[in-house]
């Protein structure tokens, strides 16, 4: 899901798409620069050019879906979010993948469990594959281990709250952290708590907030496939879990911080505004390398747990898309990505491989500083709807959500309430209530 510096670019950009040229589109982020170096390979062994369409995170779910359902031939591969994959299947915007899979003796099983059965199911957790998974990821945070390793710190936190100062393991520590670095002066600066998600016109709100309803034991539907939304969107629990994502919103973030995603994540720990910030796995490495806040600087951990142990899920699956004049290169494409040796190298190069090659491999975990909160993360995911209408399911949340956490209107109650009403027309309308 995220956004930021990756350009417009590839081994080919400049020249003319050419017979065996195929184009691949994703989000410009720092992962897409790191695809662009991988796919050199593929176009080394195969003679079939890559060129590349990046688009910035905030535009990228309209560009692409307007794309797919104008019936584009644009992309050839497309790397798409995890909730388009109910809309790219029922709508065949997707090919599907099982007869390839078959034929070339990919299996699904040399894959993350949780990852194909949200970046390639359709219907959820059945054998019918439209993708292959890309790039997992999940909603993770990072902290100023510089200042949390402080003395003096240590000292006035325990003095406060009992406990070291170390990263939280519940979401309630965690906002006893942020209490205790907001307004604190550190080094002659002004610090602040936390930086969390609060965009209100693309999904921010609702990836935020989620990372707090999931530790909640947050859930969609009573029975998975019923739509049956009442106790289970609206329970105690997740009016709980709303009311403290808001309470950490007003209490801890810095000042203006009212439609904040991504990159204002980012630019607020860079610029040493706040000690944690929420964010995507897949900025990870390029924090880790930063000169001003990374290296020994800069902490992990995973999204912490309240009643159970749960992360938002980002990531994606790589598609063919079907309106492709060019499906067997595509094609060529996926089955050259799918290989271990591959997968590998997708790693080590700041990609987040699903293939078990790579995660089982017993030094995955001391690979990167974040490796191993990646893999506990991965384990507890839960994903946004993947209906077909997610995006007017998505538009109906980020409402919601914003008007109660940021603009301060009504409660949590009512505001589960309201989205359960909202959500109840979508489904009718698609007659599936």
């Amino acid at each position: 899901m995220p956004l930021v510096l990756a350009t417009v670019a590839s081994g080919v950009a400049g020249k003319a798409a050419k017979a065996e040229d195929i184009t691949l589109c994703w989000a410009a982020w720092d992962p897409a620069n790191a695809l662009v170096e991988l796919s050199k390979d593929f176009t080394a062994e195969t003679g079939v050019g890559m060129k590349f369409e990046f688009v910035p995170w905030p535009n990228f779910a309209d560009r692409m879906l307007n794309e797919l359902n104008s019936g584009g031939k644009l992309c050839d591969l497309m790397i798409g979010d995890s909730q388009w994959i109910g809309g790219g299947a029922e709508n065949g915007h997707y090919v599907k993948l099982n007869e390839f899979f078959d034929k070339e003796n990919i299996s699904m099983d040399d894959f993350a469990p949780a990852t194909v059965y949200a970046y390639s199911t359709w219907p959820k957790g059945e054998p019918n594959y439209y993708a292959l998974p890309a790039m997992g990821d999940a909603n993770g945070w990072f902290y100023r281990k510089d200042w949390f390793a402080r003395p003096d710190l240590q000292a006035a936190f325990k003095e406060k709250y009992g406990r070291d100062l170390a990263p939280p393991k519940t979401q309630l520590e965690l906002k006893d952290i942020a209490e205790f670095f907001q307004g604190r002066e550190i080094d002659g600066q002004k610090r602040y708590g936390v930086a969390i998600f609060t965009e209100r016109g693309s999904e921010g709100i609702t990836m935020g907030a989620t990372g707090a309803l999931y530790a909640w034991g947050f859930k969609y539907e009573n029975t998975p496939g019923k739509y049956d939304m009442e106790g289970a969107v609206n329970s105690p629990e997740a009016v709980e879990a709303l009311e403290f994502y808001k309470e950490l919103y007003k209490c801890c973030t810095p000042p203006g911080y009212t439609d904040s995603y991504m990159q204002e994540s980012l630019d607020a720990f860079k610029s040493g505004q706040v000690a944690m910030a929420m964010n995507w796995f897949a900025f990870f490495p390029g924090l880790y390398k930063d000169e001003q806040v990374g290296g020994d600087k800069i902490g992990f951990f995973v999204n912490p747990g309240q009643k159970v142990e749960a992360s938002t899920l980002g990531g994606q699956g790589i598609s063919v898309i079907a309106y492709s004049d060019k499906k067997d290169l595509a094609l060529q494409y996926i089955k050259w990505f799918a290989q271990p040796e591959v997968q590998k190298k997708w790693w080590s190069l700041g990609g987040y491989s699903c293939h078990v090659a790579v995660l089982n491999d017993p030094g995955f975990k001391d690979s990167q500083p974040f490796a191993a909160d990646f893999l506990l993360a991965m384990d507890g995911v839960q994903d946004f709807w993947q209906e077909p209408a997610y995006a007017e399911l998505l538009l109906s949340m980020q409402k919601r959500l914003h008007d109660y956490v940021v603009a301060d209107q009504g409660t949590a109650k009512e505001a589960l309430d309201k989205l359960i009403e909202d959500w109840t027309e979508v489904f009718q309308d698609e007659g599936k209530l």
